[in-house]
């Protein structure tokens, strides 16, 4: 009996060991990534193989743009649309976060995360779309991580170059360029709410860019950009 409670005790320390040098890894990038801009992030790898696995030759469209060349209206636009307390919070919105477990309450299903765009950065950087416990703890870890080394404008600048856009779309640059023609810096309050409106639903969007929902959510953002705080 004895043996057997060594064996478990040296299984839990040894479990514990992995997740402590796995934390100090992924630490180990958010370090880096303060001053060396990410090249693939996980979701990106995510959806490079999806369209690999039906074309090999497949590829994503993403090109890194500094945050000095992201025009000032799709800035107010995410801000407005993805977290309106983003230069206030310290990575989490918990009025956000009560609104939306009401909110899946009362439809009795998820239909509102509260997520803040330094979350999504947490998920979109290293995680999968999964939804799981694990996953959700996970990102709260690398939220803290994120927000304890670097500044908003830094944590602003990655997640307008991370986010999808589109099916392989990645980032403020090639979501202006596959949407409209032009590059980031040229979007126009219309044009920025719109990209804004798609964020939830991007790849939907990309093939229905009529669809009733996202106009009257484009309007709604328009309305509420001149009212945005952005680092």
């Amino acid at each position: 009996m004895v043996w057997l409670f060594r064996w478990a005790k040296r299984c839990v320390l040894a479990l514990l060991g992995l997740i402590v040098l796995y934390q100090l890894w992924l630490f180990g990038w958010v370090l880096l990534w303060t001053w060396v801009n990410p090249g693939m992030t996980r979701f990106m790898e995510i959806r490079l193989a999806e369209l690999q696995a039906k074309d090999p030759k497949a590829r994503l469209r993403k090109q890194w743009v500094d945050y000095g060349r992201v025009s000032v209206h799709l800035k107010r636009a995410l801000i407005v649309s993805e977290d309106g307390t983003f230069v206030h919070h310290e990575g989490f919105d918990w009025d956000g976060i009560q609104r939306a477990i009401e909110k899946n309450q009362r439809r009795g299903k998820v239909v509102a995360g509260g997520s803040t765009i330094s979350q999504q950065l947490a998920k979109n950087l290293f995680l999968s779309p999964a939804k799981t416990p694990w996953r959700k703890a996970q990102e709260a870890v690398i939220t803290l991580m994120i927000e304890a080394t670097w500044s908003k404008r830094r944590i602003f600048e990655v997640y307008l170059n991370a986010i999808e856009w589109g099916n392989g779309v990645f980032g403020a640059e090639a979501a202006a360029r596959h949407h409209y023609g032009i590059g980031a810096a040229q979007l126009s309050p219309e044009q920025a709410a719109r990209l804004a409106a798609m964020v939830p639903s991007p790849r939907f969007y990309d093939r229905h860019r009529n669809a009733p929902g996202l106009v009257r959510k484009t309007a709604v953002v328009l309305a509420r950009m001149p009212s945005a705080r952005i680092p």
